[in-house]
């Protein structure tokens, strides 16, 4: 059974910098694309990042320059650096994998439970 389990979120204030993380199981992590989203309150899933097997990076425009997406084959876990955080990052964050490179599309089969992001002026 795939399980997808992200950590990290919390409540910081804009300009700061928070580590979510992203462990997976029950699944051929080193060969998966994986991706994260965020979801604000009232608003549709979008795509922030995604890193396919290879390690190769895409980056929504409006997190570039401030958001690194990378993985740990070994220890089947991946994670979203966000440094310079802005009250409009504020959402809640999902982790997504598939064995179809979907980028930032929503299509993938396999998704976290979410941890919470909170970005204060």
């Amino acid at each position: 059974q795939v399980q997808l389990v992200e950590s990290g979120g919390g409540s910081v204030q804009a300009g700061g910098s928070l580590r979510l993380s992203c462990a997976a199981s029950g699944y051929p992590y080193s060969s998966a694309y994986m991706a994260w989203f965020r979801q604000p309150p009232g608003r549709d899933r979008e795509g922030v990042a995604a890193i396919n097997s290879a390690g190769g990076t895409t980056y929504a425009n409006s997190v570039k320059g401030r958001f690194t997406i990378s993985r740990d084959n070994g220890n089947s876990t991946q994670y979203l650096q966000m440094n310079s955080l802005k009250p409009e990052d504020t959402a809640m964050y999902y982790c997504a994998a598939d064995r179809v490179d979907y980028v930032l599309w929503p299509r993938y089969n396999f998704w976290g439970q979410g941890t919470q992001v909170t970005v204060s002026s």
